[in-house]
């Protein structure tokens, strides 16, 4: 397994990235009116929450909203908060040379046995 200079497992560091990426990525979100997402309130819940995607809701007057689920809006809420920490990026960035240098730091079988615990 191997580590970064801050001591976290690159797997870890690779994982956030997938999942900021894969936020990034999504595909576009769809739209419905207002009159056919009150008719069918409980299967758009359940699609918002399921499929995690977005669901604009459109108005006659323009004034659309967006409902997503409270899992999705945490996990979005994170990724704004790393894509915004330059520290954080700073440190991905330079583990993601780490690792593609093949660098990294290796533990022994006792310390890895010690970190999970064994």
């Amino acid at each position: 397994m191997l580590f970064n200079v801050y001591n976290i497992p690159v797997y870890v560091l690779y994982a956030l990235l997938y999942g900021l990426l894969y936020a990034l990525r999504r595909s576009p979100m769809e739209s419905i009116t207002v009159n056919r997402f009150q008719d069918d309130l409980k299967s758009s819940l359940e699609q918002v929450v399921s499929r995690h995607l977005p669901l604009r809701v459109t108005r006659g007057d323009e004034t659309d909203f967006v409902v997503v689920s409270a899992e999705d809006w945490e996990r979005d809420q994170e990724t704004l908060y790393v894509l915004q920490n330059t520290s954080l990026m700073r440190q991905i960035a330079e583990s993601n040379s780490i690792h593609t240098a093949g660098t990294g730091y290796l533990p022994t079988k006792e310390q890895v046995d010690e970190i999970l615990g064994v």
